[in-house]
């Protein structure tokens, strides 16, 4: 009886234990993409376009081969070695993981956290402030200029004041879609001590690569098979640096991270390069057409060196908000970035199919009255 009325106690208090949740976290809200039921959704940055049949095809033919009673591959050694391949280095200086965002986090455990700092530029990908901030770690930000380039007399400035521990750059940017330039990555091995993570998740996009560039013990550059890959439901990311910094991830990340049938599509993905560079080059395309088009109809566009467009479309009382509605009310949803930091008033359009496409500027002509 005595035992009973303390479980009943502790059933009641466990009601309570949300108190204990670390109030950094209980202060933050979750990362979310609103989805709409809508005939064209344009607001995740995915690939419009799936993966080739014969990648399809190969993968299903593959699956009977997997040992699905043995934990996978821990260092996903023949994952590893392709994605070596791909970009001229060692299988060594290749570290894979579920997701980009995994590979973020993964690199601000072990190089952020408690008592440690993060430094990034805004507007920017919101998942670099919310993985530091759950971490532990303290964040940082330097306020981009109003065309969305970097305040390089800022940036520095930060460095030498915020000391930070870990500092992210991108190329491109999300969601401006401008890449970052590539001397950032030399002002901030000069003027801290900081890792340095530059976010290619779009590089196949974009103008230049960091891969470019010698290896540095404090360079890690991350990128994603969601985009050009069209294996955003895979969700397959992986990072390069020198052996050294790819080493402490495979410490940090817990084991057998990255089951078979992952490794496996990202395997068989990296032999279909031809077709999925075919896709970057439609996608770009596709993505001028939205820039002049949307520029007609008297729209304020960010020059894109990715997969998506970030467009300014006031009209008279219409904010963003507003016109937000409205492509919904015609059956597309885009990204409202309005709630960001340093971006009120502006939405963002992944490029999509060209039907899809149509259909979106077909609506905004509308809803301009062009």
């Amino acid at each position: 009886m005595r035992l009973s009325r303390r479980l009943s106690t502790l059933r009641v208090g466990s009601l309570n234990n949300v108190t204990r949740l670390r109030e950094n976290i209980a202060a933050m809200p979750g990362y979310h993409s609103p989805q709409v039921d809508v005939p064209v959704r344009l607001n995740t940055n995915e690939s419009p376009f799936a993966p080739p049949a014969s990648f399809v095809n190969a993968l299903v033919a593959q699956l009977s081969d997997v040992s699905w009673n043995r934990y996978p591959d821990r260092k996903a050694t023949r994952l590893c070695s392709a994605i070596a391949d791909r970009h001229g280095v060692s299988p060594s200086e290749v570290f894979v993981a579920n997701g980009s965002n995994e590979v973020l986090q993964t690199i601000l455990i072990a190089y952020g956290g408690a008592g440690r700092s993060v430094l990034v530029n805004e507007p920017g990908y919101q998942m670099h402030v919310q993985i530091a901030k759950v971490t532990g770690a303290q964040v940082h930000t330097v306020a981009r200029r109003g065309d969305f380039t970097v305040d390089e007399d800022a940036f520095v400035d930060a460095l030498r004041q915020r000391t930070p521990h870990v500092v992210f750059l991108t190329s491109p940017n999300n969601p401006t879609g401008l890449c970052d330039p590539e001397h950032l990555i030399d002002l901030a091995l000069v003027e801290s001590d900081a890792v340095v993570v530059v976010d290619e998740a779009y590089a196949e996009f974009g103008r230049w690569s960091a891969l470019d560039r010698p290896l540095h013990d404090r360079v890690v550059i991350t990128r994603t098979f969601s985009k050009t890959w069209s294996m955003a439901a895979a969700r397959l990311g992986y990072a390069i640096s020198t052996t050294a910094m790819v080493d402490s991830l495979w410490t940090t990340a817990l084991p057998y991270h990255l089951d078979s049938v992952k490794q496996l599509a990202g395997v068989l993905a990296l032999r279909f390069t031809d077709e999925m560079d075919e896709r970057v080059a439609a996608i770009k395309g596709e993505r001028d057409r939205l820039i002049s088009q949307l520029r007609s109809f008297g729209c304020v566009v960010v020059d894109s060196d990715a997969n998506f467009v970030l467009f300014e479309a006031r009209r008279g009382t219409k904010d963003a908000d507003s016109i937000w509605q409205e492509l919904v009310d015609r059956g597309v949803l885009v990204r409202n970035c309005s709630s960001w930091p340093g971006l009120e008033g502006w939405l963002r359009v992944t490029i999509g199919t060209p039907q899809e496409n149509d259909a979106f500027l077909g609506a905004m002509k509308e809803i301009t009255h062009v």
